[in-house]
Protein backbone atom coordinates (compact mmCIF):
# COMPACT_ATOMS: atom_id res chain seq x y z
CA UNK A 1 0.00 0.00 0.00
CA UNK A 2 1.23 3.51 -0.30
CA UNK A 3 2.15 5.40 2.47
CA UNK A 4 0.63 8.90 3.07
CA UNK A 5 -2.11 10.12 0.58
CA UNK A 6 -1.48 14.32 -0.81
CA UNK A 7 -4.07 15.76 -1.68
CA UNK A 8 -3.76 18.26 -4.99
CA UNK A 9 -6.02 21.05 -4.89
CA UNK A 10 -6.09 22.83 -7.86
CA UNK A 11 -8.03 26.16 -6.62
CA UNK A 12 -4.83 28.33 -7.38
CA UNK A 13 -3.50 27.06 -10.99
CA UNK A 14 -6.77 25.58 -12.70
CA UNK A 15 -5.56 26.47 -15.85
CA UNK A 16 -1.92 25.26 -14.95
CA UNK A 17 -3.35 21.63 -14.50
CA UNK A 18 -5.72 21.97 -17.73
CA UNK A 19 -2.68 22.45 -19.17
CA UNK A 20 -1.18 19.52 -18.21
CA UNK A 21 -3.83 16.96 -18.42
CA UNK A 22 -4.30 18.04 -22.25
CA UNK A 23 -0.34 17.54 -22.71
CA UNK A 24 -0.93 14.24 -21.02
CA UNK A 25 -3.89 13.12 -23.55
CA UNK A 26 -2.69 14.54 -26.46
CA UNK A 27 1.00 13.03 -25.92
CA UNK A 28 -0.73 9.87 -24.75
CA UNK A 29 -0.31 6.10 -26.74
CA UNK A 30 -4.10 5.11 -25.07
CA UNK A 31 -6.06 6.10 -22.36
CA UNK A 32 -7.51 4.01 -19.25
CA UNK A 33 -11.12 5.72 -18.36
CA UNK A 34 -11.99 5.10 -14.79
CA UNK A 35 -15.35 6.32 -14.12
CA UNK A 36 -17.52 6.40 -10.81
CA UNK A 37 -20.32 7.94 -9.68
CA UNK A 38 -19.14 11.60 -9.76
CA UNK A 39 -19.27 11.14 -13.57
CA UNK A 40 -22.95 10.66 -13.85
CA UNK A 41 -23.42 13.43 -11.47
CA UNK A 42 -21.72 16.45 -13.04
CA UNK A 43 -23.58 14.91 -16.18
CA UNK A 44 -26.99 16.19 -14.38
CA UNK A 45 -27.90 12.78 -12.54
CA UNK A 46 -29.41 13.21 -9.33
CA UNK A 47 -31.22 10.59 -6.51
CA UNK A 48 -33.16 13.56 -4.54
CA UNK A 49 -34.48 16.54 -4.59
CA UNK A 50 -36.29 18.05 -7.32
CA UNK A 51 -35.97 14.89 -9.48
CA UNK A 52 -36.74 12.65 -6.49
CA UNK A 53 -39.84 14.49 -5.39
CA UNK A 54 -41.09 14.71 -9.14
CA UNK A 55 -40.88 11.13 -10.15
CA UNK A 56 -41.66 9.76 -6.14
CA UNK A 57 -43.67 11.93 -4.36
CA UNK A 58 -46.63 9.02 -3.70
CA UNK A 59 -43.69 7.09 -2.69
CA UNK A 60 -42.22 9.74 -0.48
CA UNK A 61 -45.44 10.75 1.02
CA UNK A 62 -46.17 7.06 1.84
CA UNK A 63 -43.13 5.90 3.65
CA UNK A 64 -41.34 9.14 4.19
CA UNK A 65 -38.38 8.21 1.42
CA UNK A 66 -36.19 11.14 0.81
CA UNK A 67 -33.98 9.73 -1.92
CA UNK A 68 -34.09 7.44 -4.81
CA UNK A 69 -30.67 5.30 -3.88
CA UNK A 70 -31.72 4.47 -0.36
CA UNK A 71 -35.26 3.82 -0.97
CA UNK A 72 -34.28 1.16 -3.18
CA UNK A 73 -33.16 -0.89 -0.37
CA UNK A 74 -36.82 -0.74 1.23
CA UNK A 75 -38.62 -4.26 1.93
CA UNK A 76 -41.77 -3.57 -0.19
CA UNK A 77 -44.89 -5.83 0.84
CA UNK A 78 -45.42 -6.93 -2.69
CA UNK A 79 -43.85 -7.17 -5.60
CA UNK A 80 -46.06 -5.70 -7.79
CA UNK A 81 -45.41 -2.62 -5.07
CA UNK A 82 -41.45 -3.43 -5.64
CA UNK A 83 -41.62 -3.60 -9.50
CA UNK A 84 -43.58 -0.22 -9.61
CA UNK A 85 -40.98 1.79 -7.43
CA UNK A 86 -37.87 0.43 -9.41
CA UNK A 87 -39.52 0.53 -12.84
CA UNK A 88 -39.98 4.47 -12.61
CA UNK A 89 -35.82 3.57 -10.80
CA UNK A 90 -34.64 1.78 -14.16
CA UNK A 91 -36.67 4.20 -16.82
CA UNK A 92 -35.27 7.54 -15.17
CA UNK A 93 -31.59 6.15 -14.69
CA UNK A 94 -31.15 4.21 -17.64
CA UNK A 95 -33.43 4.97 -20.29
CA UNK A 96 -34.48 8.69 -20.21
CA UNK A 97 -32.05 11.00 -21.94
CA UNK A 98 -29.16 12.00 -20.25
CA UNK A 99 -29.53 15.48 -18.88
CA UNK A 100 -26.03 17.30 -19.69
CA UNK A 101 -23.59 16.64 -22.69
CA UNK A 102 -20.68 15.47 -20.00
CA UNK A 103 -20.62 12.00 -21.50
CA UNK A 104 -20.46 13.28 -25.12
CA UNK A 105 -17.80 16.06 -24.29
CA UNK A 106 -15.63 12.74 -22.76
CA UNK A 107 -16.32 11.40 -26.40
CA UNK A 108 -15.38 14.10 -28.02
CA UNK A 109 -11.88 14.55 -25.92
CA UNK A 110 -10.87 10.89 -26.29
CA UNK A 111 -12.12 9.37 -29.73
CA UNK A 112 -9.31 9.80 -31.84
CA UNK A 113 -7.10 8.41 -28.96
CA UNK A 114 -6.91 3.94 -27.76
CA UNK A 115 -8.77 3.89 -25.03
CA UNK A 116 -10.58 1.64 -22.75
CA UNK A 117 -13.45 2.11 -20.20
CA UNK A 118 -13.77 1.22 -16.87
CA UNK A 119 -16.58 1.75 -14.85
CA UNK A 120 -18.78 1.32 -11.74
CA UNK A 121 -21.47 3.59 -12.96
CA UNK A 122 -24.40 1.04 -14.45
CA UNK A 123 -26.57 3.69 -16.15
CA UNK A 124 -25.19 2.67 -19.78
CA UNK A 125 -24.42 6.42 -19.83
CA UNK A 126 -21.17 5.23 -21.85
CA UNK A 127 -22.74 3.45 -24.72
CA UNK A 128 -25.62 5.79 -24.95
CA UNK A 129 -23.23 8.83 -25.52
CA UNK A 130 -21.69 7.13 -28.77
CA UNK A 131 -18.95 4.60 -26.99
CA UNK A 132 -17.45 1.28 -28.84
CA UNK A 133 -19.44 -1.10 -26.49
CA UNK A 134 -16.57 -3.41 -27.16
CA UNK A 135 -14.28 -0.78 -25.12
CA UNK A 136 -16.50 -0.35 -22.01
CA UNK A 137 -16.50 -2.73 -18.68
CA UNK A 138 -19.50 -2.56 -16.31
CA UNK A 139 -18.26 -3.81 -13.72
CA UNK A 140 -20.90 -3.72 -11.07
CA UNK A 141 -23.83 -4.43 -13.22
CA UNK A 142 -26.37 -2.59 -15.52
CA UNK A 143 -29.78 -0.95 -14.57
CA UNK A 144 -31.33 -2.56 -18.51
CA UNK A 145 -30.48 -5.84 -16.69
CA UNK A 146 -32.09 -8.61 -15.02
CA UNK A 147 -31.11 -12.12 -12.84
CA UNK A 148 -33.13 -14.68 -10.82
CA UNK A 149 -32.30 -13.82 -7.62
CA UNK A 150 -31.11 -17.31 -6.23
CA UNK A 151 -29.60 -17.02 -9.34
CA UNK A 152 -30.06 -20.55 -10.92
CA UNK A 153 -28.22 -19.66 -14.12
CA UNK A 154 -24.97 -17.45 -14.80
CA UNK A 155 -27.80 -15.12 -17.73
CA UNK A 156 -28.85 -11.70 -17.80
CA UNK A 157 -32.25 -9.86 -19.43
CA UNK A 158 -32.51 -7.03 -21.03
CA UNK A 159 -35.71 -5.57 -19.36
CA UNK A 160 -36.29 -2.08 -21.64
CA UNK A 161 -39.85 -3.04 -22.97
CA UNK A 162 -41.49 -4.72 -19.58
CA UNK A 163 -39.76 -1.81 -17.53
CA UNK A 164 -42.03 0.68 -19.87
CA UNK A 165 -44.99 -1.34 -19.88
CA UNK A 166 -44.70 -0.68 -15.74
CA UNK A 167 -44.11 2.86 -15.97
CA UNK A 168 -46.70 3.00 -18.20
CA UNK A 169 -49.82 0.72 -16.83
CA UNK A 170 -49.10 0.89 -13.24
CA UNK A 171 -51.53 2.31 -10.80
CA UNK A 172 -51.89 2.84 -6.87
CA UNK A 173 -48.16 2.41 -6.82
CA UNK A 174 -48.39 -1.35 -8.33
CA UNK A 175 -47.48 -2.87 -11.60
CA UNK A 176 -50.28 -5.57 -13.13
CA UNK A 177 -49.02 -8.64 -11.46
CA UNK A 178 -48.71 -10.12 -14.99
CA UNK A 179 -45.57 -8.16 -15.77
CA UNK A 180 -43.88 -9.01 -12.50
CA UNK A 181 -40.80 -10.95 -13.94
CA UNK A 182 -40.15 -14.56 -12.97
CA UNK A 183 -36.69 -16.69 -13.87
CA UNK A 184 -37.69 -18.34 -17.16
CA UNK A 185 -35.65 -21.65 -15.51
CA UNK A 186 -36.62 -22.46 -11.83
CA UNK A 187 -39.89 -19.91 -11.55
CA UNK A 188 -38.36 -17.64 -8.79
CA UNK A 189 -38.76 -13.66 -9.17
CA UNK A 190 -35.96 -12.01 -11.11
CA UNK A 191 -33.88 -8.77 -9.34
CA UNK A 192 -31.54 -6.10 -10.47
CA UNK A 193 -28.27 -7.33 -11.94
CA UNK A 194 -26.56 -5.26 -9.73
CA UNK A 195 -23.66 -6.66 -7.31
CA UNK A 196 -24.52 -6.27 -3.95
CA UNK A 197 -23.84 -9.45 -2.42
CA UNK A 198 -22.52 -12.95 -3.97
CA UNK A 199 -25.90 -13.45 -5.32
CA UNK A 200 -24.31 -10.72 -8.41
CA UNK A 201 -24.24 -12.38 -12.12
CA UNK A 202 -21.15 -11.98 -13.89
CA UNK A 203 -22.50 -13.13 -17.60
CA UNK A 204 -21.02 -13.98 -20.69
CA UNK A 205 -21.11 -10.29 -21.68
CA UNK A 206 -19.61 -9.62 -17.88
CA UNK A 207 -16.08 -11.93 -18.68
CA UNK A 208 -15.66 -11.02 -22.43
CA UNK A 209 -15.36 -7.33 -21.13
CA UNK A 210 -13.21 -7.97 -18.31
CA UNK A 211 -11.10 -10.13 -20.97
CA UNK A 212 -10.83 -6.97 -23.04
CA UNK A 213 -9.89 -4.83 -20.46
CA UNK A 214 -6.62 -7.21 -18.99
CA UNK A 215 -5.75 -7.43 -22.70
CA UNK A 216 -6.10 -3.68 -23.46
CA UNK A 217 -3.45 -3.36 -19.82
CA UNK A 218 -1.26 -5.96 -21.05
CA UNK A 219 -1.04 -4.19 -24.29
CA UNK A 220 -0.16 -0.80 -23.41
CA UNK A 221 1.86 -1.01 -20.38
CA UNK A 222 4.97 -0.28 -21.24
CA UNK A 223 3.97 2.75 -23.62
CA UNK A 224 2.36 6.26 -22.33
CA UNK A 225 -0.64 5.43 -20.99
CA UNK A 226 -3.14 8.20 -18.83
CA UNK A 227 -4.98 6.50 -16.49
CA UNK A 228 -7.89 8.86 -16.33
CA UNK A 229 -9.95 8.83 -13.35
CA UNK A 230 -13.49 10.37 -13.15
CA UNK A 231 -15.36 10.85 -10.07
CA UNK A 232 -14.58 7.91 -8.46
CA UNK A 233 -14.91 8.39 -4.34
CA UNK A 234 -13.87 5.79 -1.82
CA UNK A 235 -16.98 3.38 -1.80
CA UNK A 236 -15.33 1.15 -3.86
CA UNK A 237 -11.65 2.08 -4.33
CA UNK A 238 -10.73 -1.80 -5.06
CA UNK A 239 -11.94 -1.65 -9.03
CA UNK A 240 -10.48 1.79 -10.13
CA UNK A 241 -8.38 4.33 -7.41
CA UNK A 242 -6.00 1.59 -6.19
CA UNK A 243 -5.34 -0.25 -8.95
CA UNK A 244 -4.61 3.45 -10.86
CA UNK A 245 -2.22 4.10 -8.43
CA UNK A 246 -0.52 1.08 -8.28
CA UNK A 247 -0.19 0.59 -12.29
CA UNK A 248 0.75 4.32 -12.03
CA UNK A 249 3.58 3.56 -9.83
CA UNK A 250 4.57 0.19 -11.46
CA UNK A 251 4.67 1.40 -15.48
CA UNK A 252 7.66 3.97 -16.02
CA UNK A 253 5.65 5.95 -18.87
CA UNK A 254 2.18 5.81 -16.88
CA UNK A 255 0.32 9.16 -16.25
CA UNK A 256 -2.04 8.97 -13.45
CA UNK A 257 -5.00 12.04 -13.82
CA UNK A 258 -8.07 12.56 -11.01
CA UNK A 259 -10.90 14.95 -12.40
CA UNK A 260 -12.95 15.15 -8.79
CA UNK A 261 -14.95 18.07 -7.49
CA UNK A 262 -13.72 18.05 -3.50
CA UNK A 263 -11.65 14.78 -3.71
CA UNK A 264 -8.32 15.17 -6.39
CA UNK A 265 -5.73 13.63 -4.67
CA UNK A 266 -3.29 10.97 -5.31
CA UNK A 267 -0.43 9.33 -2.98
CA UNK A 268 3.10 11.22 -2.79
CA UNK A 269 4.55 8.18 -4.32
CA UNK A 270 3.57 8.97 -7.78
CA UNK A 271 2.85 12.79 -7.11
CA UNK A 272 5.75 13.60 -9.89
CA UNK A 273 2.77 11.35 -12.37
CA UNK A 274 -0.20 12.81 -11.47
CA UNK A 275 -2.67 16.11 -12.51
CA UNK A 276 -5.08 16.24 -10.08
CA UNK A 277 -7.89 18.71 -10.51
CA UNK A 278 -10.45 19.51 -8.18
CA UNK A 279 -13.13 20.87 -10.09
CA UNK A 280 -16.87 20.17 -11.45
CA UNK A 281 -16.08 17.20 -14.66
CA UNK A 282 -17.99 18.85 -16.90
CA UNK A 283 -16.42 22.22 -16.54
CA UNK A 284 -13.15 20.69 -17.39
CA UNK A 285 -14.60 18.88 -20.03
CA UNK A 286 -15.72 21.83 -21.78
CA UNK A 287 -12.01 23.70 -21.43
CA UNK A 288 -10.68 20.33 -22.53
CA UNK A 289 -12.64 20.03 -25.39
Amino acid sequence: MFSKILTKQSTNDFSVQINKLHSAIENSDAIVIGAGAGLSTSAGFTYSGECFLKYFSDFANKYGFQDMYSSGFYSFSSLEEYWSYWSRYIYINRYMDIPKPVYSDLLNIVKDKDYFVLTTNVDHCFQKSGFDKHRLFYTQGDYGLWQCETPCHNKTYDNEDVVIKMVKLQKDMKVPANLVPHCPLCGRPMTMNLRADNTFVEDEGWHKAAGRYDDFIRRHKNLNILFLELGTGYNTPGIIKYPFWQMTHAYDKATYACINLGQAEAPTEIEDKSICINADIGTVFKKLV
